[in-house]
């Protein structure tokens, strides 16, 4: 299957957008558990107030919140998949460039030095654009705007592995403590565990923007995230940061091996608006979803 680059530009584009307005259906479902168990009145009002503002947004056609954040293209090239990668690269920045001036929505995107923001939601290495493969017949591109207030609450620690699990639980609540309301509760806090440093902050963020519902492919992985996700819960931060049960709709973990003398932990939050959107590029043309 040959994929034309200037489908890719415009599908670039439409994601950025999309990404914006509509909230997954996973999302929208962890809100209403969250809100069915918060045992505090003032917590289930604040739920109430934040599905109310979402259905307003998407009802009115605008952003679910004002942040547009840096923009996050994640690529997996199926078998069979024909396209330069170069101008897959290239298009995916056009359509973020496009959605950005055409729509329009502010642009979040400065310099790291100068602050100079080039209204573009681009710059140097951004947007970031990670590419893999797969073995299906088809061009997924995947969207995620990760506003700051979630990506500010980012932490690496190389642990001691004499430490063990219980290293990992503590930095993992002692995160969430610092974080407090600044991340918007509730949350979908991701944790990377193992490989390197620069992998285990990668991992976290995967772990951060997987859907609600989904579990680690590792064993262990899984087993700690339903343990995490109980302890979170339990921290008393609720939404806002104003008190409750509902602190994370859920802890997700990542994990991959690493050296005998170290144990990376990292985390990454994703806040309560856990935006996203796909294209799947495929013979009978391309769909969007989530």
């Amino acid at each position: 299957m040959k994929v034309d680059p200037r489908q890719v530009e415009q599908a670039a584009k439409e994601l950025y957008i999309r990404a914006l307005k509509l909230l997954p259906p996973d999302v929208k479902q962890g809100f209403d558990a969250a809100a069915k168990a918060e045992s505090d009145a003032g917590a289930r009002r604040m739920l109430g107030t934040m599905i109310q503002n979402i259905a307003v947004a998407e009802r009115t056609d605008n952003l679910l919140c004002q942040d547009t954040g840096i923009p996050i293209y994640n690529v997996w090239i199926g078998r069979g998949v024909e396209i330069d990668g170069v101008a897959l690269k290239e298009a995916i920045r056009k359509g973020c460039e496009r959605a950005t001036r055409e729509h329009p929505f502010r642009s979040s995107v400065v310099h790291p030095i100068t602050r100079k923001n080039e209204h573009s939601s681009s710059g140097r290495g951004v947007p970031v654009i990670q590419v893999d493969f797969s073995g299906n017949d088809t061009l997924v591109i995947e969207m995620v705007p990760k506003g700051s207030g979630s990506e500010n609450n980012s932490w690496l620690r190389m642990a001691v592995p004499a430490e063990g699990v219980d290293a990992i639980k503590t930095f993992v609540v002692d995160c969430v403590l610092d974080a407090g309301g600044k991340t918007c509760p509730p949350t979908i806090v991701g944790v990377g565990v193992g490989g390197t440093a620069d992998l285990c902050v990668h991992l976290a963020k995967l772990a951060a923007t997987r859907p609600l519902g989904s579990r680690c492919e590792d064993p262990e992985g899984a087993k700690l995230e339903r343990e995490l996700t109980e302890a979170v819960n339990l921290l008393g931060v609720g939404p806002q940061g104003l008190g409750g049960d509902s602190t994370a709709f859920a802890v997700h973990v990542e994990t991959a091996a690493t050296h005998i003398t170290m144990n990376p932990v990292a985390v990454n939050m994703q806040c309560h608006s856990a935006r996203r959107a796909r294209a799947t590029f495929s013979q009978k043309g391309v769909e969007y979803g989530f």
